[in-house]
């Protein structure tokens, strides 16, 4: 029998190479800001709303690359309009072997960055994707799915949590789970906007898992039956739960990614995210793991995402 520790095994459910999309003119979409409510209008034009995304683009890749983490960057072009482009988690993942799943999106200019492009830039690194399934033929019936934002995936212990809503359809979650042989934990999670209960466009805002720890809002999910659910799924498989509040949600608290380099796991997140937690919660957290934080606040304001969404993890 290899001599594999639970350490181990737990660090071969993560990923060291990450995928990131490079926008060519980023900008809040019109086309998602329709169920995302998290996107705001910028109080700087467009010319300067996106250099600044740019600069925070690149502080966030330096930091990832100082800490041992190898990235894969691909250049948006100008056609066709991609103003989303820097999320590409949505419309694809990898799994093992270079295996790739393919997505279907709910706004029409999101679909635009499902581009050959980045298949020959991952080429060109030595990564050659191989692509198992593809759903975007769901789009002509209007159900969606959207890669990881939708499902956060339990790679460890095989399961997936997905929250519903208008981008994850419930047909697609479970078609993807038997497919890959995950067990799907099924919600609906909701944030509070224009005084209404809503829900929450992508799953992956509300909660992240990492190795032996998850971090969720339990107060989104409304249903008290669903929440003993996720609740109890988590507990099982070991985690450490560490509470999230919506109020952190709204700094993208929950939008958070456990990677490894040769040594160890780091657990990347936004400056927002970091500064709403408490003492008590960061230290949770550093029981497990190291944070890093970086400042993409025109990202998040604009376009509703946070780090999580800018990376696709690639194994």
């Amino acid at each position: 029998m290899c001599n594999i520790t639970v350490k181990e095994k737990e660090m071969d459910g993560l990923s060291n190479h990450v995928l990131m999309v490079r926008p060519y003119l980023f900008r809040k979409n019109e086309q998602t800001a329709i169920n995302n409510y998290y996107q705001n209008e910028s109080s700087f034009n467009l010319k300067d709303t996106h250099e600044m995304a740019l600069c925070e683009f690149d502080g966030l890749v330096k930091k990832l690359i100082s800490s041992g983490i190898k990235v894969t960057i691909h250049q948006d072009t100008k056609q066709p309009e991609t103003p989303d482009s820097i999320f590409p988690n949505n419309w694809l993942s990898f799994h093992k072997k270079n295996r790739v799943i393919i997505y279907p999106m709910f706004a029409p200019n999101r679909r635009n960055e499902r581009s050959e492009d980045v298949f020959l830039t991952l080429k060109n690194e030595g990564v050659n994707p191989k692509i198992i399934h593809d759903y975007t033929k769901h789009e002509k019936q209007n159900m969606f799915l959207e890669g990881t934002g939708s499902m956060v995936l339990d790679r460890i212990n095989k399961k997936l949590y997905a929250s519903l809503s208008e981008r994850t359809n419930k047909k697609l979650v479970l078609s993807f789970s038997k497919t890959m042989k995950y067990k799907p934990i099924i919600f609906s999670s909701f944030q509070t906007a224009s005084n209404k209960r809503l829900n929450i466009y992508h799953t992956n805002v509300m909660m992240s898992i990492g190795d032996s720890f998850a971090a969720i809002c339990f107060d989104s999910i409304d249903d008290v039956l669903e929440r003993d659910l996720v609740y109890n799924e988590l507990l099982n498989d070991g985690k450490e739960i560490i509470c999230l509040s919506e109020k952190q949600i709204d700094s993208f608290a929950g939008n958070m990614l456990l990677l490894k380099n040769s040594k160890h796991s780091i657990l990347f997140m936004s400056t927002s995210a970091y500064k709403s937690l408490s003492k008590e919660q960061i230290s949770q957290f550093e029981k497990h793991t190291k944070i890093i934080h970086s400042n993409i606040g025109t990202i998040e304001k604009s376009g509703g995402g946070s780090v999580r969404c800018m990376l696709a993890e690639i194994f």
